[in-house]
């Protein structure tokens, strides 16, 4: 490496310490995005507020809403008398869902005809829907749990044997928690979205303060101040990703299970894609604003259509075919794969190769515009 790379290299990581928005944009703020993602984007419905209006008042009533009350799903947390009230909690929001209980609930029950109801507030549908389901799953346990008493009062066997049984396994992630699946994309975020913006902007800073007419009439060549321009970044997004997988697994307990040097090398290829838009978005903007606009252009579809929220399954075809010319999506089927499947390279090989074509040519296309524009 020549000393003009060099000087360039050291100049631009003095810049950065030097500047201290710089500097917690690439330290603090991945680190913040992570437990911000990896606690509130979360998948799991918990402590749903629900109102009971229990007509019955009896032991079976009671034993019914104990079931409820021991999924960690819903919390009681309104004991209404009137269809009223109920209207009011749900409308104010106070209540998601309330359970109706009838008032000859327990004489129902004995003569194996009884009824409970349910209303939920389907304004949000993930909330709802996974109400809906989870409460399904609370009744049929509870009326198995009848039926075995029932059998065993009448002198039959306690043993109920239903005509069908569906034994699941879940692999990879027994326990479903969302973390697993949001931390490995806060990585794809941080990496895609920091070296974007730090690059475009960095670079734009230069122009506006004048500096970059005075590196280009110095001896170095294009492609050096391009380079040295670039690797700060590079090694400290590179540190941004160790720093975000360490805290992903002793923190939130996500599992490495696959190999490091392969996840650090895919990693490299998404930086490619992240520094090459960067590095377009300068040639285009005068200002850091316009630089920082541009590249958002380009953030906000990877966001939502490179499968870090939303499934790309469940997108419309049109959406889905545009998915394919973004680079995050690869990366996230990767490190995704990486952490929780423990897959080698061969497995993820055509997503490893479209995300190298996509690094190379992004890069390639935005270094060469980017030397044209300094010469």
């Amino acid at each position: 490496m020549n000393s003009r790379l060099i000087s360039i290299i050291r100049k631009e990581f003095i810049q950065i310490i030097r500047d201290p928005r710089t500097l917690a944009m690439i330290l603090v703020v991945p680190v913040m995005q992570l437990f911000l993602l990896g606690y509130a984007a979360t998948t799991d419905v918990r402590n749903v507020p629900i109102a009971v209006w229990d007509q019955s008042r009896s032991p079976e009533s009671r034993a019914l809403l104990d079931a409820f009350r021991s999924a960690d799903y819903f919390r009681i947390a309104f004991d209404i008398c009137s269809d009223a009230e109920l209207r009011d909690l749900i409308e104010r929001g106070e209540a998601r869902a309330a359970i109706i209980i009838p008032p000859d609930y327990s004489q129902r029950l004995l003569e194996g005809d009884a009824q409970v109801s349910m209303i939920l507030d389907g304004s949000d549908s993930t909330v709802g829907g996974t109400a809906l389901s989870t409460a399904r799953l609370i009744g049929q346990s509870h009326a198995t749990k009848l039926m075995q008493e029932q059998a065993a009062r009448s002198g039959r066997s306690a043993e109920f044997n239903p005509p069908l049984e569906v034994r699941t396994q879940v692999w990879y992630n027994p326990d479903l928690n969302s973390a697993y699946f949001m931390i490995p994309g806060v990585i794809g975020m941080i990496l895609f979205a920091i070296t974007s913006i730090l690059t475009a902007t960095t670079i734009v800073r230069e122009r506006e303060r004048g500096t970059i007419e005075q590196l280009i009439v110095t001896p170095i060549r294009s492609w050096e101040l391009v380079v040295g321009k670039l690797t700060p970044y590079v090694i400290l997004s590179l540190f941004d990703t160790l720093v975000v997988l360490a805290v992903g697994n002793f923190w939130f307990k996500v599992p490495v299970r696959g190999d490091l040097g392969l996840i650090i090398g895919t990693s490299g290829l998404l930086l490619l894609s992240g520094l090459g838009i960067g590095l377009f978005a300068s040639t285009t903007a005068n200002t850091q604003q316009e630089a920082f606009m541009t590249v958002w252009m380009t953030l906000l579809p990877a966001i939502f259509l490179a499968g870090f929220l939303f499934p790309i399954e469940a997108m419309p075809l049109v959406l889905r075919w545009v998915s394919y010319i973004i680079p995050l999506r690869y990366y996230l089927v990767i490190i995704r794969a990486l952490l929780l499947k423990g897959v080698g390279a061969a497995a993820l090989q055509n997503e490893i190769i479209a995300l190298a074509i996509f690094g190379v040519g992004i890069m390639s296309a935005a270094a060469m515009r980017f030397r044209k524009r300094l010469d």
